[in-house]
């Protein structure tokens, strides 16, 4: 595929050595620039696609395009298409209110990475702190049904949204708790210095006293 010389020079400018920081700063200079953003998308790569999902057009994200970018993030490494699909939330799809319409249409998608996103979701909707939806309930209710059967990058998206219910929402949180103790999920698991474990009674009690809740 023959590329512009546009895509061309950026691509002189990404190696191995390049840094989430260095692609906000060419996305910065760039802006949004879609048909841009495809062309580096096409190019297959974990750095110049992360660059891509930073200056597409949220207008144009429709359902099949995500279908699409979807397909496509299947040919990376399992850390590398969740932290395409998470980017692409944080970055993009949380950014226009018929893209938020799309999120919240992905509870029982047929993609894991549009089912994960849907429920990373739910957890930013608590994290930041602020009033939580009406719907804690129903989603208590399908994660204590679901989380055990769910593929591995669904499964952590659902349990991190517990871990937020269960530390902004005081009359959910011993539920949350249980939910951990019994799936087990986490427990044990070795975390980097100074970060928070996934396992939900640690999580909870850990952001629970940070925020004196």
């Amino acid at each position: 595929m023959k590329r512009s010389s546009q895509a061309e020079n950026i691509l002189a400018q990404i190696n191995n050595k390049t840094k989430l920081g260095d692609l906000r700063k060419i996305a910065k200079d760039i802006k949004k620039d879609h048909e841009l953003a495809m062309e580096l998308w096409a190019t297959e790569r974990f750095l110049p696609r992360q660059l891509a999902i930073l200056i597409m057009d949220n207008k144009l994200l429709s359902q099949d395009l995500v279908d699409r970018l979807d397909k496509d993030m299947q040919t990376h490494t399992f850390d590398e298409r969740n932290h395409l699909m998470d980017w692409l939330m944080a970055n993009q799809l949380t950014k226009d209110k018929n893209t938020i319409i799309l999120i919240q249409s992905w509870e029982n998608s047929s993609s894991s990475l549009q089912r994960r996103t849907y429920w990373y979701y739910q957890a930013r909707l608590r994290w930041i702190g602020q009033t939580a939806p009406e719907n804690t309930a129903d989603l208590l209710s399908a994660i204590e049904t679901n989380i055990t059967m769910e593929e591995p990058e669904v499964q952590w998206a659902m349990n991190f949204t517990a871990g937020w219910i269960g530390v902004y929402e005081k009359k959910y949180r011993n539920r949350c708790v249980a939910l951990g103790e019994k799936t087990g999920l986490y427990k044990g698991e070795k975390i980097s210095k100074g970060c928070t474990p996934n396992y939900l009674p640690e999580f909870i009690a850990m952001e629970s006293n940070k925020r004196n809740l």
